[in-house]
């Protein structure tokens, strides 16, 4: 069992795009304080130089309050920064690929989509969690194929967390999270909230006790 199976329940952020990179710097922590689980570096408007300065301002916060950052879609990123993993899609590059460059220990995100096939395959081929979205119609994945609720209550990998993307935030993340995702994320429900800790704060409130029992990540085995 990998590690990231020790990371509690909950709120798996994502940055967004279009926001100066500080903006995005000060947004984090917030998030951070907030309580977050899970941190994802995506904001693809940043030029790379832009992501990696940005990546490694965010390193050290995240290490503090026990919270792994993972990178999206740049492999090559996310072992420059010592990131503690990497989220890959369809077109990234192979699991295997990244496992073998980042090490045994770093988390390996796989998106799945809507094929649960997919996601059985990437756990075969060592993904650390699958991802599969868009759960509800989404503005940062407009042609994504629907998923439906169903896949979380099949998925039995207990070695292979599930994540749910796609629409999601603090009114409707119930009953994926009582379906079986262990993490919810989130990237307009967060950035575009007056109030992030709030919805943090309900999501986790959405928790029950064994699922929500607070703890940090271990972020190096």
């Amino acid at each position: 069992m990998h590690w990231i199976d020790r990371v509690p329940p909950g709120v798996y952020a994502i940055t967004p795009d279009g926001l100066p990179a500080e903006a995005i710097r000060q947004g984090v922590l917030r998030l951070l304080e907030a309580g977050i689980r899970l941190l994802q570096l995506r904001s693809k408007h940043l030029d790379t130089a832009a992501r990696a300065g940005l990546a490694r301002a965010l390193l050290p916060a995240c290490r503090a309050h026990g919270v792994p950052l993972i990178v999206n879609d740049d492999l090559d990123l996310a072992e420059r920064v010592g990131a503690d993993g990497v989220h890959l899609g369809r077109n990234d590059g192979s699991l295997a690929r990244a496992r073998a460059r980042l090490g045994p220990g770093a988390v390996v995100g796989a998106s799945c989509y809507a094929d649960f096939d997919r996601a059985l395959a990437a756990a075969d081929e060592g993904a650390s969690y699958v991802a599969f979205g868009a759960v509800y119609p989404s503005p940062s994945k407009p042609a994504a194929p629907p998923a439906p609720v169903e896949l979380f209550r099949r998925w039995t990998r207990a070695d292979v967390p599930a994540v749910a993307i796609g629409g999601l935030d603090a009114d409707n993340a119930g009953p994926v999270l009582a379906a079986g995702a262990r993490w919810v994320a989130m990237i307009g429900a967060l950035w575009q909230a007056p109030d992030p800790r709030a919805v943090v704060q309900r999501v986790h409130e959405r928790l029950v006790p064994s699922q929500g029992e607070p703890q940090h990540a271990s972020l190096q085995p």
